[in-house]
């Protein structure tokens, strides 16, 4: 059987660099090709005219033209899969949080110092992330191709599987929802339906370090439940939403008498994420059971597919975003396929779904 063919990846940075070490990291998998390097937009728009890439790597930062004011250009006249890459972490969380809005599929960051051995040391998951991009629908593209998930540590690194046995019912329920590549706006779609007095919810968005402070913020802003970054100890309780931090660190969903709050602590990569989806969703089958509802949406990979069938197991109720309205159907798919998704629904039906599993 033929191997598919590989991604063509233009890569846009004004640091000479950043373009040479991401074009070896790039280059380096067999399944990607760097059709092209640009110094500025100007530049990548005389390429583009020349050889449609599958996606563009996009630096923030650049002169005569920045990266966001690009991005929205050429999401208007010619939508590509675009994979922001930038050095703006907390101070331009907000931008690069625009940049997802103006329709970047994700994000890559690099550090103002040691730039060249950051990219080297994260060369898996820029591979992964450019690849996933070119799967992903932006505008009225398909998906062209899809990468296979590789081997990679399971949920089993960092918590025990859940006990036999279903857990007994309580009198709250909670919600552990699960996304990847394109979830930052599924997910403001999906909090942004909900009414204050919802059951609590606990959320694994994969999302840099640093990014998912301000993440929880803007969705503060925009919705009725209130939303914040988790921290560890904190109480998973009615009207509140409790955003998993990015980086370093997985949470884990834990029961005290009819009580449940997050665990934030360190562990290994699972499923090459930390916070991962699996661990969330396990933690919820252990320690809710039948009081727990799962949902699993747009992402690429397999992250969150063992852990949908644990909860479902458990006898919670769970749910998967469909195909039609996934940026990226991948985590999705794959938790569909093992059997962990008692239903498979549109995005702009989990709200309603989710209401319905938790209204006793």
């Amino acid at each position: 059987m033929p191997a598919p063919p590989r991604v063509r990846v233009l890569i846009i940075d004004d640091s000479a660099s950043v373009r040479q070490t991401m074009t070896a990291i790039l280059s380096a998998d067999p399944g990607i090709e760097v059709v092209g390097t640009a110094a500025d937009p100007f530049a990548a728009a005389r390429h583009i005219q020349n050889a449609v890439p599958d996606v563009i790597t996009l630096d923030v930062e650049m002169p005569r033209m920045d990266g966001i004011t690009f991005l929205r250009r050429l999401m208007s006249q010619h939508p590509i899969p675009v994979v922001m890459c930038s050095s703006l972490v907390d101070e331009g969380s907000q931008t690069l949080l625009h940049a997802l809005e103006a329709g970047a599929v994700d994000v890559i960051l690099k550090p103002r110092v040691g730039v060249a051995d950051h990219l080297i040391d994260a060369h898996r998951h820029i591979c992964d992330t450019v690849k996933g991009a070119a799967n992903a629908r932006v505008g009225s593209r398909r998906p062209a191709r899809v990468a296979a998930p590789q081997a990679k540590l399971t949920a089993d690194a960092v918590l025990p599987p859940p006990r036999a046995g279903a857990m007994s019912r309580t009198t709250e329920m909670v919600v552990c929802l699960g996304a990847s590549t394109g979830g930052t706006e599924a997910l403001r779609a999906v909090l942004e339906a909900l009414p204050a007095n919802s059951p609590g919810i606990v959320v694994v968005q994969h999302m840099p370090e640093s990014f998912t402070k301000a993440f929880a913020k803007r969705l503060n802003g925009l919705c009725a439940v209130d939303v914040k970054e988790a921290e560890d100890g904190d109480t998973v309780m009615r009207g509140h939403v409790l955003i998993a931090p990015g980086g370093l660190r997985h949470t884990m969903l834990e029961r005290q008498g009819a009580r449940y709050h997050v665990s934030v602590r360190e562990g290994p990569l699972v499923s090459r994420h930390r916070p991962s989806v699996d661990v969330l969703f396990r933690s919820a089958a252990r320690s809710a059971g039948s009081n727990a509802v799962g949902v699993i949406m747009t992402g690429m990979g397999d992250d969150g597919a063992r852990g949908l069938l644990e909860m479902r197991q458990a006898g919670g109720r769970t749910f998967a975003q469909d195909e039609a309205s996934s940026i990226v159907f991948g985590m999705p798919k794959e938790a569909i396929a093992r059997g962990g998704a008692e239903r498979v629904i549109g995005l702009d039906a989990i709200a309603r779904e989710m209401l319905q599993a938790t209204t006793r």
